[in-house]
Formats: structure tokens, sequence, C-alpha cells
């Protein structure tokens, strides 16, 4: 089977090496032909554990190329998954003409009948947009060739998007033919042989389901943090209310971590266009609203704890963080806390001094040199007023105490994270503040 994908961003080129990793013939596409260059030559735009490997196997074997022109490869494939990007506008909404260009050059050059599926995170109804672009190509060339839309959002984490797209929860799809359904089912097959569910649905409940699952898992956050943060003016342990939240079968004990707000490429993204797409029919989503409100608040409260703890004396304080991406196992520092954590510090004339396993180029690409970069952990603490702990990399669970202690100027610990054990630390000497309790 040959199936080509649009991008070569997150979704695409893990979505196009786990495919040919199934068999499948697949032609990734990328109009930006400096990232087509260094994929041909093995170098990944991006960092996923385990992805350089899958795509040099994968490459080797002959089934998996790249290109820039879609148009090649048209007339031979028999579905065209479009994972371009949909960035968010200033009021919110998704921006769809990436989506629509997809639309536009299908229509513009196929010769037959294909299924373009929509994989990138788009509202519901643009399945109806994307239909009627490539038909209004189509009718501009005056010919009649059939086509199929259809929808297959990605539910995959960053840092494990290799095991989830191997091994899913679930495959979502939307389709609105029985020969898209059929070719899709077949497409999945190598997923459904291991007892994996594929869903079939209609084309707008598969472009609601993405929205859906991923505000769902911000408002646990988001409730969280609200708790947590509550659970400090009271009095109480939000460790001890999670456990005890957590125990009830009807809730469970996912996503229920306090901490200092959630950022990346999906949730911040997806609640705002959530959001958006109710005002545009009439209705305001405000429990999807309190969610996004409640995260950006959330954002600041480590700076908040440093501007504490310093009586709101930070000028010349330097201060180390841990920590730049929004979560372990990956690069990325989209909406990462980070970010604002960085922004207050120097704005409140603090010296920032950053070590993250992974994401100091991404950090050097957004920021420039505004913070000072440190070769690992311990050198960021050196003569440090403060560490901050903003992603909860494995190798920042254990540190030695001892050592940092002796490294810094003062002993001030804010946990973003609640990892570390607030009585040994207190009792070597530290001022430790975590989230959710005093």
């Amino acid at each position: 089977m040959n199936i080509a994908i649009v991008g070569t961003g997150y979704v695409g080129l893990v979505s196009g090496a786990c495919f040919s990793e199934m068999g499948i013939n697949v032609t990734c596409v990328d109009i930006d032909k400096n990232k087509i260059s260094k994929l041909l030559n093995g170098v990944m735009p991006i960092y996923e554990p385990g992805l350089d490997d899958l795509v040099d196997r994968n490459v080797k074997a002959g089934r998996l190329h790249f290109t820039t022109d879609l148009t090649a490869c048209l007339d031979e494939v028999e579905v065209v998954f479009s994972a371009v990007g949909t960035p968010p506008d200033e009021d919110g909404s998704a921006d769809l003409k990436y989506v629509l260009e997809v639309a536009r050059t299908v229509g513009r050059h196929i010769k037959k009948h294909i299924v373009l599926v929509t994989k990138s995170t788009v509202p519901v109804g643009t399945s109806n947009k994307v239909r009627a672009a490539i038909q209004e190509e189509l009718d501009k060339r005056g010919v009649n060739i059939k086509f199929d839309v259809a929808s297959n959002p990605e539910f995959l984490k960053e840092g494990a998007a290799i095991k989830d797209f191997m091994a899913p929860d679930r495959v979502v799809v939307g389709v609105e033919s029985e020969t898209a359904r059929k070719l899709m089912e077949k497409l999945y097959r190598p997923f459904t042989l291991n007892g994996y569910p594929i869903l079939i649905m209609d084309v707008p409940s598969a472009e609601m389901t993405k929205y859906a699952a991923n505000a769902m898992l911000a408002t646990r956050i988001s409730f969280m943090n609200d708790i947590a943060n509550l659970c400090e003016l009271v009095g109480a342990n939000v460790d001890h209310v999670r456990k005890g939240m957590g125990s009830d079968s009807r809730i469970g004990s996912r996503f229920l971590y306090a901490g200092c707000g959630y950022g990346g490429s999906c949730f911040p993204k997806d609640v705002k266009a959530l959001a958006h797409t109710g005002v545009e029919y009439g209705y305001h989503m405000r429990v999807i609203e309190a969610v996004e409100e409640v995260n950006e608040k959330q954002k600041s409260i480590v700076f908040d704890k440093l501007y504490n703890a310093f009586n709101g004396e930070l000028k010349g304080k330097i201060i180390a963080l841990w920590g730049l991406s929004f979560k372990p196992e990956t690069d990325d520092m989209r909406e990462a806390p980070s970010l604002v954590v960085i922004d207050k510090l120097l704005r409140a004339g603090a010296i920032v001094r950053v070590y993250d396993p992974i994401a100091m180029d991404e950090s050097r690409r957004r920021i420039g040199d505004v913070v000072i970069y440190c070769k690992d952990m311990y050198d960021a603490v050196i003569d440090a007023d403060a560490i901050a702990l903003l992603t909860e990399w494995k190798q920042f669970r254990m540190p030695s105490w001892g050592i940092i202690y002796k490294a810094m100027k003062n002993y001030v610990v804010v946990d973003g994270r609640n990892i570390y054990d607030g009585n040994e630390l207190k009792e070597l000497g530290f001022t430790y503040s975590r989230i959710g309790q005093k």
C-alpha cells in the first residue's frame, strides 16, 4: 500500500516512520527544502526517543521516502495524510491556511480517486472546507474525479510517540463513505491484528474527539492546580488529596498531579481553539475558558514563590533553573512554563542560570543568550541563591544535595513539580517550597 504524508513535523514524521515500519510504502512531503535535505541525510528535525533509528531503518529498507513535491507521488498513492501545522491565530482560532493549501494542491493534480485524511488537529467542520477546496480546483480543471475526505486525529505523547503509535489506546477514524472506511481499515489492519481498537465514526465526531480528549486532560491538570493552591492556603497537602481522589474508580489517578502548569504544542492550542469554536456557534465553553485562565496563572507560581522567598528583592539574585522543555523526553518549549518564569525573573533583575538535558539549543533559538547556559545541573547552582525545578527529568530526581549545598550562596529550593522530599531538604538546611503544601 502506498501513502503520502504532507508535513514532516512531529505528527507527520512519527506517523510516516511508524507506518513504514509496518510494511507500508510512505512518502513524506514538506515544502521546507532544508528540512527534507536534512532528513535525506539522516538528521532529525525533532527530538523523539528512538525516532532516528526507526527512520534510518526504513529508509534503508526502501519503505520511507522524502520529497518536497507532493505532485510527484500523487499518481501512486491511495491515501494522502495532511499533517501540516494549524497554529493559533490571535483570537485563539486554528489557522487552516496550510491544511487548505494541501487540499488545493490535491484538487489541482489528482488523476484518480484518493482519500485525503486530515491528521492535523482541526476544528469541527474543517472537512467541509477541505472538500470544498478540492472540488473548487477540480471544477476549474473541468474534470469529474471522485475523492473522499476523512479525519484521523493523532493521540501521541511527546517522548512516547512511537509507542503510542505502535500500541495505541485507540485509533479514531472519521469517514463519510464505504470506500474510505475500507481503505482506512486496510491501512490500520496491522494494528488491529494486535487487538488495538479502531473506532469508525462520522468526520465531525472524529474532529471533536481530539479536542474533547485534550481538553479533558488539560481540565484535570488545571483542576488539581486550583485545588493545590487552595491546599496551601488552608494547610492541606495536595499529595494526600490527590491519592484520596484517585482511589475513587470513577476518577482514577492519572493527570491529577499539581505543578507549575501545562505547555506544549497541543493542550494550550487546543483548549483555545475549542473555546473559540464555542464562541463561533454562540456558546461559551465556561469550563474550558476557566481551564485556560487557571493554567496561564499557574505558570507564574514558581516566580511568585521565588519573589516571596526573597521579600520581593530579586535584583542581582542568581537563580538556577532545572528544566526548560514543557515536559521530560522532549526539547519542545512551546508554551513552556520556563518561558514565563525566565521572563519574569529577568524583568525583576535576577541573573538566570539554566540547564536542560535536551532543550538548550531550542532555548537559544527562542530567547537567545539572555540566560546563562550551564554544562550540567551542578554547574547551574554555583553561587546560586535559589534553585527552581521546572521539568521533572529523571536525572533531576536524585540530586547530591550535599554537593549542591556547598556550591550555593543561599539555599532556597522551589519544587515546581513536587518530586522532592521536603523534610529531607529542610534537615539539610534548605528552605523548601512546593506546589500545594505549606
